[in-house]
């Protein structure tokens, strides 16, 4: 029988069939029990394949809606390893460039192994889901055949390279950073500096510094094209910055280089790559991110070492080779600039050129954008683009951060041609970099970290917002929403105008979906700054507190004014009042829809955690605290706008202390108030019991209290307050959660007692 291996054979690069084959080897070791799991994960995550969630297994798109069945059994348990049912491919697209041809291939693959359907990521990759592990070294043989590979595309790797999809064509860049971005994936793929580190690695390039272009300032390592005049001649470089992520608790790059000679660029990644791997957390994962080690050395000590370490790497080539080919880089646009005759009759198309077309600083040509709702292409809508590029566009294709495809060098006098090409695929959808553009993570749908449907949410805005959209204010329209199902921010939302997290609060011994409302963050200026969370709101009201938001905003703005300055002149305290009777969850029997998520009939659990009955004083008390704890954070919000640093980090830890206090209520009568003890309970009841570890998390979220205790923050800057308050809020969550865990023991004990108690008494003993 003829394989893909043999009928690929001379299509394939060599070392990457070898560990294409090398991969299929481990799969049957670790079928046998011959390789340990935890090294198999590990090899999996390093090729891009990940496990999946089963809980919810539905689509909120309309790609996809009726349930799956894999008979994998309990699909609301979930299977137990990657051998019993399907899971997840991410595959690498280097800058979001794509051809055509590897369009249709993608196309085929979601048909033949996955559900049809391609989704775009925030890091400009995409993920097949519900592939079965069996299938993954053919797929990724096939795609190789076409230039991509799904190496590296997970795991403590560098992960996919991203850059703006508009470099090249962009009015307003320095100079095009594609090649860059290319060298750079090509350079540190697969390379001997870059397999130790502790954690993933993100590196982003941006043509310039006032847009949201590669949105460099949250990445581990990001480059801004900049340009430096000597004796009438331009030198080209790039303003380097290290050591940003989001996350849990998100950090702002920090400067390494106002200006990095482009020759420096390879080996200063190298550099930065060997000093991470060396001295970055191996044991802790939760601060094993290279922004964890910037802070923990300071970034003048940190560049310090890098330098070092770059002058005595032994000379590479490759550092300087792929400069020779940098001016030589360029796009072919396949038809001659021809401009666009003013008198079209479609009102369709109006609206989707007002949105989605953008003039290139070449005159005569356009890129355009193909919204994707929540980032979903199906495998038939996959192929229609392939075929409208070659007809308009060439090879000209790039994914974007914000889940869509933009099609480049499009001449002008083409666009109703494609705009009908479009429409009847049903990719025509107007709105693009609108308020109706939202980006959101997969969620609940299949992420396992996922708390809150953002997927179901996302659905439901969209709808919520297409029903009141008509004569809204324009700057209303321009409005970015982002939601993460968790706290981890894959959805970027601390970067949105209006950012969303999913959490979980309890209601009479229910669990309700909630999401936190993120306010203040810049999605301009490279990511230029973070928002924080002013409140919980229960999922089913986030589409009122949007719509609350936006009219607020409409009617009370100063003319011209963005939506941060907005929210930062009119103040936290007024935006949370607005939304304070949102934030009330009605009873059960009031209203039961509440307590499901979105797109989600079944009554909302977090894996598979029993409702407790019993509840009683202790949980009454425990709740107050927690109240007082989010409270306190809040404060810290205000103080820490206000420019009050100091004041803000001990609100911040005054409301840690307040959580550990309600948390105690379920042991102790009698809570000790002074910090010192207070801590020392919470360290042996909860911590060293492991009761306040988180499933994923482990006990990450105590050791935020135990270092603010410990070490007292000294340069409070508003960077390293404002991580305080982040570590703050989500240490009061996972205190929420805890609290809840030992409530529904109780409860589980207290059944089992009493069936005991019944048992004897019908036995008559």
């Amino acid at each position: 029988m003829t394989t893909w291996r043999d009928l690929l054979k001379d299509q394939t690069d060599s070392e990457l069939e070898q560990e294409i084959d090398v991969f299929e080897t481990q799969m049957e070791l670790r079928k046998r029990g011959s390789l340990d799991e935890k090294i198999f994960a590990e090899t999996r995550l390093r090729r891009g394949i990940y496990g999946q969630r089963y809980d919810n297994g539905q689509r909120h798109d309309g790609l996809r809606v009726q349930e799956l069945d894999f008979a994998c059994g309990d699909l609301k348990k979930g299977p137990d390893t990657l051998w019993d049912a399907p899971g997840m491919v991410r595959i690498k697209i280097p800058f979001g460039g794509l051809t055509p041809d590897q369009l249709d291939l993608l196309a085929d693959l979601s048909e033949e192994y996955s559900d049809a359907v391609l989704h775009v990521t925030t890091r400009q990759d995409f993920q097949l889901h519900y592939v079965h592990i069996d299938d993954t070294p053919d797929l990724m043989r096939r795609l190789a055949a076409v230039g991509i590979t799904t190496r590296e595309a997970c795991g403590n790797t560098v992960r996919n390279i991203t850059a703006c999809p508009l470099s090249g064509v962009c009015k307003g860049e320095v100079f095009d950073v594609t090649p860059y971005a290319r060298a750079c994936t090509d350079f540190l793929l697969g390379h001997p500096d870059t397999q130790d580190f502790g954690r993933k690695f993100k590196i982003a390039f941006s043509g310039c510094s006032q847009d949201a272009c590669g949105l460099v300032k949250l990445h581990d390592m990001g480059a801004i094209a900049a340009i430096r005049r000597k004796g009438g001649a331009e030198k080209r470089g790039f303003e380097l910055y290290i050591g940003g992520g989001l996350g849990a608790v998100p950090h702002q790059a920090q400067l390494f280089d106002a200006f990095l000679p482009e020759e420096d660029l390879l080996p200063t990644a190298q550099a930065i790559s060997r000093v991470f791997a060396r001295l970055g957390e191996k044991k802790i994962r939760a601060r094993a991110r290279i922004k964890f080690l910037v802070a923990k050395l300071g970034i003048e000590k940190f560049r310090e070492m890098v330098l070092e370490e770059r002058e005595r790497m032994p000379l590479d080539t490759r550092w300087r080779q792929y400069l020779k080919d940098v001016d030589a880089h360029s796009e072919v646009p396949l038809h001659g600039p021809v401009v666009l005759q003013q008198d079209q009759p479609s009102s369709t198309f109006k609206l989707w050129s007002t949105t989605n077309v953008y003039r290139q600083r070449q005159p005569g040509y356009v890129v355009i954008t193909v919204t994707l709702p929540l980032g979903d292409i199906s495998a038939a809508q996959t192929r229609a683009l392939a075929d409208a590029a070659r007809l308009y566009a060439g090879e000209n294709i790039r994914l974007t951060v914000e889940q869509n495809v933009v099609l480049r060098w499009v001449s002008e006098g083409n666009l109703p041609q494609l705009h009908e090409a479009l429409e009847r695929a049903n990719l025509s959808e107007p709105g693009a970099g609108t308020i109706s553009d939202i980006t959101a993570c997969p969620g609940t749908d299949t992420c396992k970290l996922g708390i809150s449907s953002s997927r179901g949410l996302a659905s439901e805005i969209r709808r919520h917002l297409a029903n009141s959209s008509n004569g809204a204010d324009q700057s209303a329209k321009d409005l970015r929403i982002k939601i993460s199902g968790c706290f981890n921010s894959c959805g970027q939302h601390h970067v949105a105008d209006l950012g969303f997290y999913g959490i979980s609060r309890t209601r009479e011994n229910r669990k309700v979906p909630h999401f936190q409302v993120v306010l203040g963050g810049s999605w301009k200026e490279n990511a230029g700054k973070y928002g924080l969370a002013i409140g919980a709101v229960p999922s089913k009201r986030i589409p009122d507190a949007v719509q609350r938001i936006r009219e607020h905003y409409v009617n009370h703005r100063i003319e011209g004014e963005q939506f941060q300055e907005f929210a930062h002149r009119v103040g936290k305290v007024e935006l949370r009042r607005m939304l304070e009777d949102l934030m009330v969850v009605p009873s059960y029997q009031e209203d039961p829809s509440f307590y499901t998520d979105w797109g989600d009939p079944r009554e909302f659990t977090l894996g598979d955690m029993g409702v407790g009955e019993c509840a009683g004083e202790v949980v009454a008390f425990g709740e107050f605290e927690l109240a007082e704890a989010e409270r306190l954070v809040f404060e810290a919000q205000l103080s820490l706008e206000s420019g009050e640093f100091a004041k803000a980090d001990q609100f911040a830890f005054k409301g840690m202390l307040e959580a550990v206090k309600g948390l105690l209520r379920s042991d102790l009568l009698d809570v000790p108030q002074d910090e010192t003890t207070l801590i020392g309970e919470f360290r042996s009841r909860f911590h060293e019991t492991e009761l306040f570890h988180d499933k994923y998390a482990g006990s990450k979220f105590a050791e935020y209290l135990f270092r603010r205790a410990e070490t007292p923050l000294q340069e409070l800057t508003d960077d390293v307050t404002r991580r305080q308050i982040e570590e703050a809020q989500l240490f009061i969550e996972a205190a929420h959660a805890c609290r809840d865990r030992i409530v529904e023991s109780k409860s589980v004990a207290v059944a089992q007692s009493a069936e005991i108690q019944t048992s004897q008494v019908e036995a008559g003993t």
